[in-house]
């Protein structure tokens, strides 16, 4: 794996990791860039649908969120590890992407970030699904290059609770991940983005 720019992961205090979604185990790829711990936010359906899976997903740092529920009580432990000096993972498009292109973004990174105070760290892994694909265990061929990119940190806006000022730090968390992306992968978003 090739990776850049992971020196904009801090060493120490809170943060929001946000990256792209193309696997279900992206999160992997995440906390291997991160020099610390990542905790993640994870699909309560995902943690309970089998008791081994959710105990490798819990002690690998991951926490349920009941989707569609307005699950705040998550989001309020979110904001505490934050708070509390450690690193978040998100993925602000909410659900794997099935084409790998980059998706709208939802407000949950940019509303933790700014109820935290803290930075967010935008990132982008390329080609993640190499890493999982079967076939390449049982080739011969050298194996797809994945590549993992970091930007330098966001810092959110004052917290005023102002919906406008949520809208524009989610779109600047959503075009800071897909300056990362090839040309390809970013064009919906851009062009979304453009329209807003």
């Amino acid at each position: 794996m090739q990776v850049e720019g992971r020196e904009h992961i801090p060493v120490k205090g809170g943060c929001v990791l946000t990256c792209n979604h193309t696997m279900g185990p992206d999160f992997l790829v995440l906390s291997y860039l991160s020099p610390r711990q990542v905790y993640f936010m994870v699909k309560a359906e995902l943690m309970e649908a089998n008791r081994w899976l959710g105990k490798f997903l819990t002690y690998n740092g991951c926490f349920p969120v009941r989707r569609g529920e307005g699950d705040m009580d998550a989001v309020r432990h979110a904001i505490d590890l934050v708070r509390r000096g450690y690193i978040l993972g998100m993925f602000p498009e909410g659900t794997r992407s099935r084409t790998g292109t980059l998706q709208r973004g939802r407000s949950g990174a940019a509303y933790v970030a700014i109820q935290a105070q803290a930075p967010v760290v935008p990132a982008a892994v390329i080609n993640s699904e190499a890493i999982f694909k079967r076939s390449n265990y049982l080739s011969l061929k050298p194996r797809a290059r994945v590549t993992a990119r970091i930007g330098r940190p966001l810092t959110p806006p004052p917290n005023v609770g102002d919906r406008r000022s949520l809208r524009a730090f989610t779109r600047d968390i959503m075009a800071a991940i897909a300056s990362l992306l090839p040309p390809e992968l970013r064009k919906p978003i851009t062009e979304e983005m453009e329209e807003a």
